[in-house]
């Protein structure tokens, strides 16, 4: 990991020294076109939200999306300017930025409901499982969509809380579609997923037995420090797009639910059961550093990131 994102920061350096403009586009009416990179999970509905109702549009931003497994996938990619802005779970970003990374975060992303049994992510096993709850994940193989992710800390965390030894866990990286099939199959034992994996998990005979995000602050909106500079109308337009757009996704949430076909495969039942997040306007400090303090205590962060300038 340290190695990786030592070479995106050198590549980093090396496209700004030789003139890299900022990866953006204007068009002749004053619209930039810019490239936001996302996760295809419910987390991310208020941006296509967003698009529909024209919140972009208003404030002259013209956006493409890209998908890719996982937050953390997506990290190098602003770095490099790939994309300019990007969803992220928040652990990821707090390594990004411990490791000297030059990121900016410009929106808040979603959090948990923080209501037990009726949260937006839960870690599913068998039915028949012995697996009843997360301390009997010590020993076992669990399934996540990236490694030492918000996942990763947040199981490790429950387990540790719970009296057991989180390092006897096998994590296994998969992406969150294909979680539910492989703790049936038997090629995990258990798998951390997120709506709508949640409840097409539970669709399909599997249980819950834990949500270790509860009450977390777990995705955020980023950017990179350069484009930041090169950019700031942009990125006070996508940030002001962003804020009505998770308004308008808590204020209308069938609307929220409803758009999710427009990026999702989703069988009419599990769309109207599924769970969705809490979109805050405002980003949860506290929420932030109950996750440092996590990814600390699981030697996963060593250093500590300067957060007023990774979440100003």
């Amino acid at each position: 990991m340290r190695a990786k994102l030592a070479l995106v920061a050198a590549f980093t350096l090396l496209t700004a020294a030789c003139g890299g403009g900022g990866g953006a586009q204007t068009t002749s009416d004053g619209t930039t076109k810019v490239t936001l990179g996302l996760i295809p999970i419910v987390d991310v509905a208020p941006v296509y939200l967003g698009i529909k109702k024209g919140f972009f549009a208003e404030q002259k931003l013209e956006l493409t999306i890209q998908t890719a497994q996982g937050g953390a996938a997506l990290i190098p990619g602003v770095v490099s300017q790939q994309y300019q802005f990007a969803f992220s779970n928040t652990a990821s970003l707090l390594l990004a930025g411990s490791q000297g990374l030059p990121l900016k975060v410009v929106s808040a992303g979603n959090a948990s409901t923080g209501v037990e049994d009726k949260d937006f992510g839960a870690v599913l096993v068998k039915k028949d499982s012995p697996i009843k709850s997360v301390k009997d994940l010590a020993g076992k193989r669990v399934g996540v969509n990236t490694l030492k992710n918000i996942n990763t800390l947040t199981v490790s965390n429950s387990v540790r809380e719970a009296g057991a030894d989180p390092t006897k866990i096998t994590f296994v990286e998969l992406p969150f579609p294909q979680i539910p099939a492989a703790i049936e199959k038997g090629d995990i034992d258990a798998g951390q997923v997120v709506e709508p994996f949640l409840t097409i998990g539970k669709e399909q005979g599997l249980t819950p037995i834990g949500n270790p995000l509860n009450g977390l602050m777990v995705g955020l909106y980023f950017t990179s420090e350069q484009f930041a500079a090169q950019n700031p109308t942009a990125v006070t337009g996508f940030t002001t797009a962003m804020k009505k757009s998770l308004v308008y996704a808590n204020g209308h949430p069938e609307e929220a639910r409803a758009v999710l076909t427009d990026y999702l495969k989703l069988e009419p039942a599990v769309q109207q059961k599924l769970v969705l997040p809490k979109w805050p306007t405002e980003i949860d400090r506290p929420a932030v550093q109950r996750l440092l303090d996590m990814a600390k205590k699981d030697g996963l962060i060593t250093k500590d990131p300067d957060l007023t300038k990774l979440i100003p």
